[in-house]
């Protein structure tokens, strides 16, 4: 796998499906967006801003044009799922942007996002590309239990905020597949292993177990991951559900070893050699960085 390239999906009855290895911070096999090609052809996230052209290249690999999109779907707003949004829906005339209704106002105007965003990647910034505001009137917004008519697929709805309060997740009965959003970790086909998400500031690692549950309740054979790709659901489930747990205890009791929070993150950076070995150092250090903000901002929420 490289950057760039466009995949078929064909785990477990997958059809009319395909995804793109966006090359998200330059690292191979970390961002992936979707396209459907459905009588109302969708993709499923967009990546950052910065790889918009490699997802027109997967609209034309699917032997689509950008005018054949109608729909956009977008798991939740951080700008590593819908920084392309605006760039797409200009590349794309025909296409409606489906989001969260928590979510929408930051793609109408994304400028609390891009500081936001800011703030919570650190350095990581210098791979993004500012956001392009998506017109109010190419938006719908959608909630728990909406389902987003495909003609031969759909895209229904359930509410995951546990990542973050715009977060949903999209299960496409046809293909027995969910669109898992962040909800269900960060997987890597390689090394056939799950890392933990949780970024500050609104990580909820309750909120985040009952996003498993969500997940589980639908039964779906295929978890289709933005990070990254389509796999047989398995026990992966399971595994993401001990991974969380077993991640939040080790910050907490990192944090009640060191007292000191810096300490606690210089800690984890020096841990994550498999990190490394599969998204290089920058990335990597970075990641873990950040998912160990979020986890002691969650520990300072609830205290």
């Amino acid at each position: 796998m490289a950057i760039g390239d466009v995949f078929e999906a064909t785990v477990g009855e997958c059809t009319d499906l395909s995804y793109v290895d966006t090359g998200m911070y330059g690292v191979a096999e970390y961002g992936a967006v979707y396209v459907l090609d459905a009588e109302r052809p969708a993709l499923v996230d967009t990546g950052i801003g910065t790889d918009y052209e490699r997802v027109l290249d997967a609209v034309d690999a699917a032997g689509l044009a950008p005018a054949d999109i109608e729909v956009i779907a977008v798991t939740h707003v951080h700008l590593d799922h819908a920084g392309g949004a605006g760039f797409l829906v200009e590349a794309c005339p025909n296409a409606e942007v489906y989001v969260h209704g928590i979510g929408a106002p930051h793609l109408v105007d994304p400028e609390r996002l891009w500081e936001g965003t800011k703030r919570a990647v650190g350095n990581q910034i210098r791979a993004y590309t500012e956001p392009e505001p998506v017109p109010e009137s190419r938006i719908t917004e959608i909630a728990d239990g909406d389902s987003i008519d495909l003609g031969d697929h759909s895209l229904d709805v359930s509410h995951a905020p546990g990542h973050a309060p715009h977060q949903v997740v999209f299960h496409d009965p046809a293909n027995d597949a969910v669109f898992v959003a962040d909800a269900a970790g960060i997987y890597s086909p390689t090394v056939d292993e799950l890392f933990p998400t949780s970024p500050p500031p609104n990580f909820d690692p309750e909120q985040c177990r009952d996003d498993v549950e969500t997940i589980r309740s639908l039964d779906p054979e295929v978890l289709c991951y933005p990070h990254f790709g389509p796999t047989e659901t398995g026990e992966k489930l399971d595994r993401y559900a001990e991974v969380l747990d077993s991640w939040v205890a080790a910050v907490t009791e990192e944090r009640a070893k060191r007292g000191d929070d810096e300490a606690v993150i210089e800690y984890f950076v020096g841990e994550a050699d498999a990190e490394r070995e599969l998204w290089g150092t920058e990335k990597a250090d970075a990641e873990v960085a950040m998912n160990v903000r979020g986890v002691l901002t969650a520990l300072d929420r609830a205290e």
